[in-house]
């Protein structure tokens, strides 16, 4: 398939897709937090003399613009997700995956919405992002974690590409041989990975971009190199550069008209070919 950007409701669009397309569907969709999210408006443009570098060496400045902001809350979380969710195992190859990415609001009710889907047979992982940064509080634990659900279409014949795995520290190298403490270690289901930088190149100024090192590992270990990536809440588009660097092919779907025009220069600045519709 060929890359894919399209503006609009998931709802509306994933019925016009094909079956079976995709090796893998990752989703990042609102966590229903019940707070504003703030979107600042980026613009990219060439110049000399930028302070940051972009495909084939180019260099260009970004300027920050005012910001747009978005309601994130919902009256019934799971009764608005699942029809679009109900989407997922038709689009989805025999071997594909899928990854819902939520937080501690919910993924309880989305685990149980997604056995009834995918049925708790296909259940394969509990993910957790981990992170230190941000507020704390005095009064709990403070919530430095997010969960990801994995759910694959048929448990018999899914992709787990374990020997394109990233490789990360030991916790203990004293405890391992020095051959292996140099080689590193294969990621558990508990990801230690800092959030996006707010003065780092990687940053767009969309409110709840995701590193792109967790989109990129699990691109790598759970699609072939000839299969398409779906993404129906695309927000900055970090699923389609993973995507592209991967070699996979990418369709990412959005209902904001500011995550498109965000989504969409941050493809042009790293020259990702795309459509638009």
């Amino acid at each position: 398939m060929t890359n894919r950007v399209l503006l609009g409701d998931c709802l509306e669009v994933l019925p016009g897709l094909p079956d079976a397309a995709f090796g893998l569907i990752y989703i990042d969709p609102p966590f229903n937090t019940g707070r504003d999210q703030s979107l600042a408006r980026m613009t990219a443009r060439l110049s000399a003399g930028g302070r940051r570098t972009g495909f084939q060496g180019r260099r260009y400045e970004t300027t920050v613009g005012p910001s747009r902001r978005f309601a994130d809350r919902f009256d019934d979380y799971t009764a608005w997700l699942r029809p679009r969710l109900e989407h997922a195992p038709r689009l989805l190859a025999e071997h594909g995956t899928l990854y819902l990415h939520v937080d501690y609001r919910e993924v309880h009710y989305c685990k149980v919405l997604l056995d009834d889907i995918f049925g708790r047979h296909n259940f394969l992982n509990e993910v957790i992002w981990a992170y230190d940064y941000g507020a704390r509080s005095r009064r709990r634990w403070p919530a430095k974690h997010d969960n990801i659900l994995v759910y694959v279409k048929d448990r018999s014949r899914y992709v787990f590409n374990y020997e394109d795995l990233d490789r990360i520290p030991y916790l203990a190298p004293g405890l391992v041989t020095a051959e292996k403490a140099k080689r590193g270690k294969t990621p558990t289901d508990t990801w230690w990975q800092t959030i996006v930088s707010t003065n780092g190149s990687e940053r767009t100024g969309y409110p709840t971009q995701k590193p792109l090192a967790i989109l990129s590992r699990i691109v790598r270990a759970s699609s072939l190199p000839n299969d398409s990536v779906l993404d129906f809440f695309a927000g900055s588009g970090t699923t389609g550069v993973a995507a592209a660097q991967a070699g996979r092919s990418f369709v990412l779907v959005d209902s904001s008209a500011e995550a498109i025009k965000v989504t969409r220069a941050r493809l042009d600045r790293l020259g990702i070919a795309y459509l638009v519709d």
